[in-house]
């Protein structure tokens, strides 16, 4: 039986070193560090991740409470964006987030989340405070920033947005025909696959890459960009082959958001997955008005092997999902 009893400490300096960094990047820009919920009766809703869910009844806070579920949350972004719509400034949390079904080299049921929301900036201000953090915490001087639809097309001769989705497939297929059989005929899906197989690996080697403008069908919450009508304005970190941040210049408008939450609950249903409440306190908090912000998810402990040179995220955790 594997040996459970004690923590891996090999790089508890390191991780205490990084931590103090980030707070003292967003203290020194204004933000303020808040501490958002781990556990809340809704959750922002996503095509391809599932939160934990908690029965109420697991509370023991008496039958007034009702029957229903909470969850353990898959990012801060609910409570965050509901502090915004209710006047805060610019703020950041860092903590703990939880993601079912998530085990390997590069993820964990529970990691640690770093999370902003910068008021009054758009997409090119996501993106500067993006770069600057990567150049600050890793060192380097420059982020090179290109367009998904660009790299798309140089790397693989091929427009991601218009290109037709048989060509699309047989592209998937000669990548991995074993693995692209799997896959459902879906662009995005598609897209997903050649992104990570095939240019992910090939992206921050010498100094970060962001990638910008990933295509409209891929805003999540973000807005359509202004540079492109059918790209949003999406944008993600990339350090040695590694994916380490989303952002977004945040969508404000409530009924859009409903339709996404609708698109992705359909999509959740097709793969077997269970759907997610839609009617929730980030859409009243929506519909009283989110200011103008961009948005970034990081994630930590990936951030901390990247800067340590190490290959899984389970050698800078004191403690992973299958040590607890």
């Amino acid at each position: 039986m594997k040996d459970r009893s004690t923590p891996n400490l090999r790089r508890l300096r390191e991780r205490a070193e990084l931590l103090k960094k980030l707070r003292l990047f967003f203290d020194q820009r204004g933000f303020l560090e808040v501490q958002p919920p781990c556990l809340t009766s809704d959750c922002v809703i996503d095509a391809y991740i599932d939160p934990l869910r908690v029965d109420i009844r697991e509370f023991q806070l008496g039958s007034h409470h009702g029957d229903g579920s909470y969850y353990l949350q898959t990012s801060p972004e609910a409570a965050m964006k509901r502090m915004l719509a209710a006047g805060s400034p610019s703020i950041y949390s860092l903590g703990p987030v939880f993601r079912a079904g998530e085990q390997g080299e590069q993820h964990n049921l529970e990691f640690t989340m770093l999370e902003w929301y910068e008021v009054d900036a758009d997409v090119e201000q996501g993106i500067a405070t993006l770069g600057a953090l990567a150049c600050e915490i890793l060192n380097f001087e420059h982020v090179d920033v290109q367009s998904y639809r660009q790299v798309f097309r140089d790397q693989c001769g091929l427009d991601p947005v218009d290109v037709p989705l048989a060509d699309l497939r047989r592209y998937t297929h000669a990548i991995d025909p074993s693995l692209a059989s799997s896959i459902p005929a879906d662009r995005d899906d598609l897209l997903d696959h050649i992104l990570s197989h095939v240019i992910q690996p090939t992206l921050g080697h010498g100094k970060p890459v962001i990638l910008r403008d990933y295509p409209l069908s891929q805003a999540a919450l973000a807005k359509p960009s202004t540079r492109d009508d059918k790209c949003a304005a999406r944008f993600e970190l990339f350090v040695a082959g590694v994916e380490l941040a989303n952002g977004y210049d945040e969508l404000r408008d409530p009924d859009v958001l409903i339709e996404r939450f609708q698109s992705c609950n359909e999509k959740r249903k097709e793969a077997g997955r269970r759907p997610l409440p839609i009617e929730s306190a980030l859409v009243d908090a929506m519909r009283r008005g989110l200011p103008q912000c961009a948005g970034v998810a990081l994630g930590v402990d990936r951030l901390l092997t990247v800067q340590l040179g190490e290959k899984t995220i389970s050698s800078v955790m004191p403690f992973t999902i299958a040590t607890v």
